[in-house]
């Protein structure tokens, strides 16, 4: 069976969207697309190369994919490990209207996400990886089928934007299991998901 990963990019105030260039997303009014790009650096690269050598298979949300599938079966190169892993590996793409997508190796998952998602990783070895699709993630971890969360937090506010934990998240624990800072601030953290959240009290005892 499969194992569930994903990676997103927020910023300190939880926001996802647009974080790879001004006109990557621009739904909602958003005006400040390629918050990541002034910290990159070859800490944030190399975490990236280790990322992108583990997927045997992808799976995306549907405005994630539109991105994707915008760029990246442009790049040929095949010394690219992004655009090699993208381009030759299954996809699989989250949408109730997407039909005949033209980009190699992409099926659509139309029916029931939960039923889908298991079905998948029961079929899969290896890893199935999520990138952005912050919506899914979110969706994936309330139905307790995410295994492991690569969350890069990057230390700027934005103030506007989706953000990945928004109101009505299903509360969840994570183990954090690994984790590092890159030259210029990005916090990488990892973690698994854990379940339910448990609860305590700082409350002072009858013998302080």
């Amino acid at each position: 069976m499969a194992t569930l990963v994903s990676t997103v990019f927020v910023s300190l105030d939880g926001v996802y969207q647009g974080p790879g260039g001004p006109e990557e997303d621009t739904s909602g009014g958003f005006a400040q697309g390629g918050w990541t790009v002034p910290f990159s650096d070859p800490d944030f690269g190399e975490f990236i190369t280790e990322v992108f050598a583990g997927p045997e298979a992808f799976l995306l949300g549907r405005h994630t994919y539109d991105i994707f599938a915008a760029y990246w079966p442009h790049v040929t190169d095949p010394d690219h490990l992004i655009a090699a892993k993208l381009n030759g590996l299954p996809k699989y793409v989250v949408s109730a209207t997407l039909q005949d997508p033209s980009w190699h190796r992409t099926t659509v998952l139309s029916g029931d996400l939960a039923k889908e998602v298991r079905a998948l990783k029961e079929s899969t070895e290896g890893q199935i990886q999520i990138h952005g699709s912050g919506a899914l993630v979110r969706a994936l971890v309330n139905l307790r089928l995410l295994d492991t969360l690569h969350l890069a937090t990057f230390p700027v506010v934005l103030g506007a934007g989706r953000r990945l934990f928004a109101e009505g998240a299903v509360p969840t624990r994570f183990r954090h299991t690994a984790g590092r800072v890159t030259s210029t601030g990005v916090s990488i953290q990892t973690y698994d998901v854990a379940g339910d959240p448990e609860y305590g009290s700082f409350e002072l005892s009858d013998e302080a």
